[in-house]
């Protein structure tokens, strides 16, 4: 369940990242379109904390699908 979150996360940083590409373009709001590109980068950070191996070699994704019942 939680691969489907995170692939879902992803998805959205990626339209977060085009919808501020089209923002930028058509209405030239620098502001808003770069608030867009840091939301998307802080949510591919959370997908990178939850998926990449700790020094163990064990991803913390895995040690909760682990402990799940």
């Amino acid at each position: 369940m939680l691969d489907v979150v995170l692939s879902i996360v992803v998805l959205a940083a990626i339209a977060l990242f085009f919808g501020a590409f089209l923002l930028w373009r058509r209405t030239g709001n620098m502001k808003n379109a770069m608030l867009m590109v840091i939301l998307a980068l802080v949510a591919l950070v959370n997908v990178a904390i939850w998926t990449v191996p700790a020094a163990d070699g064990e991803a913390p994704l895995e040690k909760v699908e682990r402990s799940s019942p």
